[in-house]
């Protein structure tokens, strides 16, 4: 099995529950990187017998830091309608919730359709540019080939109450980034590698601080045929921020397919101690 697979497996006990387990392959600083709770998740909407159509989005709430070990998902749909469902999850260990989730699954129609957000330009091939140094990274970003043009996360580990690094006059960031090893792609797949950007504020200060993710929503704009279509190939990914302030910060995305169709964006609000 894939990395991806493993970390994101699913043991039923009953209909919409299941029991997990996290993987030493995805650990973050604490705990394990939030876009393979994410995953999980949904996965659990994906495997139930009654879902209805794909993922439109996807909110994960992370309430408490997910310790090493087994965990219980749950997944029921709240709401069917015609061509949409409603979905409720949620992640406990020890009987205490440590991550939450809502979700939207829909059935597709033929329609006019257009886009408005423009692409990165003149991004290179990404097998033109070095992949990404993991050293004295977290232990998930081996999980994942990353190849930058702008924005990469900064060398030095930095830390509360240590010297600020040269700062930054905005905290973008481009990239292709794969699945490692390489991955068919699809929804969970997508979920997790768009919780792949590092935080923000480490590209805006230059320097690392203590971050938790305290939510994360996921808008998925493509079918299953055109994940599909888009197989082991890189994706092209861009983020930003909005806003840094009293302890808060936001992080909006958007992940690309090598032919520049949008996939998929995301938006996230994150605790950060300074």
């Amino acid at each position: 099995m894939h990395p991806l697979d493993t970390a994101i497996s699913l043991d039923q006990l009953s209909k919409g529950s299941y029991r997990a387990h996290t993987s030493a392959a995805y650990a973050n600083m604490v705990g394990p990187f939030g876009g393979v709770t994410s995953a999980l998740l949904l996965n659990a909407v994906m495997r139930h017998e009654d879902k209805l159509g794909d993922p439109i989005s996807l909110t994960v709430n992370f309430a408490a830091p997910v310790a090493d070990g087994e965990i219980l998902v749950e997944a029921q749909p709240v709401r069917t309608n015609r061509s949409t469902q409603h979905w409720l999850m949620q992640a406990t260990q020890n009987d205490e919730v440590v991550a939450f989730a809502t979700a939207v699954t829909a059935v597709r129609r033929e329609t006019w359709s257009a886009h408005e957000a423009l692409p990165p330009r003149d991004a290179p091939d990404p097998l033109t540019l070095a992949r990404m140094d993991t050293t004295d990274k977290p232990v998930w970003t081996q999980c994942y080939d990353m190849r930058y043009m702008d924005g990469d996360m900064p060398a030095q580990p930095g830390g509360a109450g240590e010297p600020d690094g040269e700062e930054q006059n905005h905290s973008y960031s481009c990239l292709w980034v794969r699945d490692e090893p390489p991955r068919p792609l699809d929804f969970v797949s997508l979920s997790a590698i768009c919780d792949s950007y590092f935080p923000r504020i480490f590209i805006r200060r230059q320097r690392r601080l203590p971050i938790g993710t305290i939510s994360m929503t996921t808008y998925f704009h493509a079918d299953t045929a055109m994940l599909s279509a888009q197989g082991e190939q890189f994706l092209l990914a861009t983020a930003k921020a909005l806003n840094f302030r009293n302890g808060y910060f936001d992080q909006t995305a958007e992940v690309w397919s090598a032919d520049r169709q949008l996939l998929a964006s995301t938006h996230q609000m994150v605790y950060f101690r300074d």
